[in-house]
C-alpha cells in the first residue's frame, strides 16, 4: 500500500504541516473538506449556497481527476451547511457534476464554518476506477 499526495493547480494548497487536500491510497481518495475560498485564500467565490456548492464541487472534481479518478468514483460526501434550508441549492448545484447513481451522502448542519460568509464545506471519499463499466 502506497499514501500519496495529490495537488491541483485549480485549487489552493494550504500551508506546509497543515493537511493535505487531496490523499491515495492505493484506489481509495480522500478529499478533504473543500470551500468556495478563492485562490488568495481569503476571498469567496459565490454568495449563495447554490454558487459555493458549484465552486466547491468544481474543486472535489479537479483533486479527483488529479489523483487519476472521475466524479462517478466518489462514492462518499459529507456536506457540512450553516443553514439546512439551502439543502436545495447544494442538491441541485450536485446534479451538475454527477451521474448514475450518485454518492451516499450526509448534510449536517453546523452552528459555523472558518469564516461566517462560508455557506458551506464539503468533504469526499471516491473509489478510483469504480464508476468503469
Amino acid at each position: 500500500m502506497k499514501k500519496q499526495r495529490f495537488v491541483s493547480g485549480a485549487v489552493r494548497e494550504p500551508a506546509a504541516g497543515m493537511w493535505s487536500n487531496c490523499l491515495r491510497v492505493d484506489d481509495l481518495i480522500l478529499i478533504s473538506g473543500m470551500t468556495a475560498r478563492a485562490q488568495d485564500g481569503e476571498s469567496l467565490l459565490g454568495d449563495t449556497a447554490y454558487a459555493q456548492a458549484r465552486v466547491v464541487f468544481q474543486k472535489i472534481k479537479d483533486l479527483v481527476e488529479a489523483a487519476g479518478a472521475a466524479m462517478d468514483d466518489v462514492v462518499k460526501m459529507t456536506i457540512f451547511v450553516t443553514d439546512m434550508g439551502t439543502n436545495t441549492e447544494v442538491w441541485k448545484a450536485r446534479q451538475e457534476f454527477f451521474s448514475g447513481d450518485f454518492p451516499a451522502c450526509s448534510l449536517v448542519e453546523v452552528a459555523a464554518l472558518a469564516k461566517p460568509e462560508i455557506l458551506l464545506e464539503i468533504e469526499a471519499v471516491a473509489v478510483a476506477g469504480c464508476s468503469a463499466d
